[in-house]
């Protein structure tokens, strides 16, 4: 009886939540007609992004419609080709999925150079990153995944690898453009040095996404890893059967 007053409450919900997402259509699209372009389940995580409040959720969605032709001029995914030396340092493998069917993003902190980086072609490779990312999801329907994992390992980083601006552009760019898209960051090899770094970024960091990222002690990466990962989508490097591969630049 319990369980099935508990579907029933869900039902309920979803329904409450589906009707909340036609009006912030409607809202959104008297002030920008290219929201008809957008399914409904883009609204929802808008919707829920903003806690289901429709004004904050349709002034941050008429933000994205914005942003999205200039970010985007040409429509679809960024070619790799136009973020070609952000691509050459391979610090991100696109590969493998976790044990909830979500796509991973393997990082490598310790390539990233900023010294010799462009900030709007850093831009562009997040957006980039972000859509191949979102490609690899299945196609938007009833409870079918809709976010991403990802493992950071910022083994051998150091303060040439530190890029203030670039973090917080990369944050801005996934909270307001891509909200509820990441489902959990695993931070590992973490090494003292970042705690500053990281101190500073984290205050623009949604409350919501805060505690998606976890800091994995040494200790426990290995069991942390194979919890979430399978055996077969963990890198080779942490013990498991995927071989990273860097992606081509074209």
């Amino acid at each position: 009886m319990a369980e099935l007053q508990q579907l029933q409450q869900v039902a309920s919900d979803d329904a409450a939540e589906w009707k909340q997402v036609a009006e912030l259509r409607a809202v959104t699209q008297a002030q920008d007609p290219s929201c008809k372009e957008e399914d409904d389940y883009t609204l929802r995580r808008f919707l829920r992004a903003r806690d289901h409040n429709i004004g904050k959720a349709s002034a941050m969605l008429l933000k994205y419609l914005k942003w999205k032709p200039t970010a985007k001029p040409h429509g679809g995914e960024i070619p790799a080709s136009e973020v070609a030396r952000e691509v050459a340092q391979a610090k991100l493998c696109l590969q493998g999925y976790d044990r909830e069917g979500r796509p991973l993003i393997y990082g490598f902190g310790a390539r990233h150079h900023p010294a010799r980086r462009d900030m709007e072609e850093f831009k562009r490779y997040v957006v980039h990153v972000l859509d191949a990312t979102v490609a690899r999801l299945p196609p938007p329907g009833p409870g079918r995944q809709e976010k991403f994992a990802a493992v950071a390992d910022l083994k051998g980083w150091g303060y040439a690898n530190c890029d203030i601006r670039g973090y917080l552009a990369a944050l801005d760019i996934m909270q307001s453009y891509y909200p509820e898209r990441l489902g959990r960051v695993f931070l590992i090899h973490v090494p003292y040095v970042f705690m500053a770094a990281w101190k500073i970024v984290y205050p623009f960091i949604d409350d919501n996404t805060k505690k998606k990222f976890v800091f994995v002690a040494d200790k426990d990466l290995d069991r942390t890893l194979r919890e979430a990962i399978d055996d077969s989508q963990l890198a080779e490097i942490y013990g498991g059967k995927l071989k990273l591969v860097a992606p081509p630049a074209n």
